[in-house]
């Protein structure tokens, strides 16, 4: 395996709003860019009204974190990678205060069996409407099938 990156892009996940890949690999890691909830070929973001002006007017959390979690698998799925080979989460809120508690029992619904590390940072914003973002960072296997990978021992 040559050490210049592969990127990756899922037929599944919504295209990215900006010029990057959904995914790139180097050497046996995985790095997925930022990913929301959107769905692929639809503006319309799950779970969010927007007013006439085009900000948030309200949203569910769940369905947010639902998609976003759904959009990750696909391009790790896509990526020859798998959701029990995520070893890094980095989580993006707009409303920790009003959020947190909801995402978090999603969090541990959709990670009962892969833990893992996970930051959850609040920002001001993010560049769609959207009140959750996902970074992920998993392990990739030259060698299997998706259907096929096992963990990978650190």
């Amino acid at each position: 395996m040559s050490d210049h990156p592969q990127r990756f892009d899922s037929n599944k996940a919504p295209a990215p709003v900006g010029l990057y890949p959904h995914a790139r690999r180097v050497g046996d890691l995985l790095f997925l860019s930022g990913v929301g909830p959107r769905q692929k070929g639809s503006k319309a973001i799950p779970g969010v009204t927007l007013d006439d002006n085009g900000n948030i007017a309200d949203y569910d959390i769940e369905a947010q974190c639902r998609s976003v979690f759904n959009n990750v698998r696909y391009i790790l799925e896509e990526s020859d990678s798998s959701w029990e080979q995520l070893v890094d989460v980095t989580v993006f809120l707009t409303n920790m205060k009003d959020d947190f508690a909801t995402y978090n029992k999603l969090y541990a619904e959709y990670f009962a069996d892969n833990q893992p590390c996970r930051t959850t940072v609040e920002i001001n914003c993010l560049p769609t409407p959207i009140a959750i973002e996902l970074k992920c960072i998993a392990t990739i296997n030259s060698d299997a099938k998706p259907s096929a990978h096992k963990p990978s021992s650190l």
